[in-house]
């Protein structure tokens, strides 16, 4: 199975990690140089970008590291300019970048409500935006956008603009993958479940267990049928697969990561 992407160019937003340990976007990264893509590691803290990047040129990789706020035009579109000046190409748009502000719809600011809808939903479309064109010349290309399980279940927690966000994320994947699937360009998104990551250390610690870390793990394995959260790595090679040739007549779905959670009545 190894070389599912020799000969690609992979754009990863959000390939560093938001905190000690491995990012569902630094997992993809890495994995996806493992099997032969070439990477552009975009994400707005430099410092991780170029950590991620580091770790594929030390397992002898071909990877770029590009900072950028990909809630803006000027950003992704300069974004774009460089990796296609490095590698002359992009076959795979792999979405990561993703925050969530706790709260319902009285608690939560507008200001935060705006950045997380920005910074989750704005940004897939400004990357499409870009990239789309790139791979319309090419004849191809691959969009992996990685929703949530909090787009389709309630998960416990009121985090209102998080859920809108990640929600919305499927039909806008879909509506993509419909308008260009005779183009050769494929979209389709990835649903993780409960994932322990380091992206919800902060924002879910009081939210679960009043600051106390390993408490809100306990509990958050204990929602899961398997007894144990999943971890960045089974997002990316979900991610892998969607980006892959083998998943060439795969387009509009949405493949849900989540150890059986949805599965559930209760």
């Amino acid at each position: 199975m190894a070389g599912r992407l020799d000969g690609k160019v992979a754009m990863v937003v959000g390939a560093g990690s938001s905190g000690p340990g491995w990012g569902n976007g630094k997992a993809a990264a890495v994995l996806f140089a493992r099997e032969g893509a070439a990477l552009c590691c975009v994400d707005i803290n430099a410092a991780a970008a170029e950590e991620t990047a580091e770790i594929i040129r030390g397992e002898g990789g071909d990877a770029e590291a590009l900072q950028a706020d990909v809630s803006q035009a000027t950003d992704v579109a300069a974004t774009v300019a460089q990796c296609l000046e490095r590698y002359g190409r992009i076959d795979v748009l792999d979405n990561n970048v993703g925050i969530l502000a706790v709260g319902g719809p009285v608690e939560t600011s507008e200001a935060d409500w705006d950045r997380v809808i920005d910074v989750n939903l704005k940004s897939m479309f400004l990357t499409c935006k870009h990239v789309l064109p790139v791979m319309e010349r090419q004849g191809g290309g691959a969009i992996v956008n990685i929703a949530s399980i909090a787009g389709i279940r309630d998960t416990g927690v009121p985090y209102v603009s998080y859920s809108a966000s990640k929600g919305a994320v499927i039909p806008f994947t879909r509506s993509v993958a419909l308008q260009y699937a005779k183009k050769g360009i494929r979209a389709n998104a990835v649903l993780p479940g409960l994932m322990n990551t380091p992206m919800i250390v902060e924002p879910l610690k009081d939210a679960y267990a009043e600051g106390d870390v390993d408490e809100m793990v306990r509990k958050r394995d204990a929602q899961c049928p398997t007894g144990k959260m999943g971890d960045a790595w089974d997002v990316a090679y979900a991610a892998l697969f969607l980006a892959s040739d083998e998943a060439k007549y795969i387009t509009g779905t949405e493949l849900i990561v989540d150890g059986g959670i949805t599965a559930k009545f209760s």
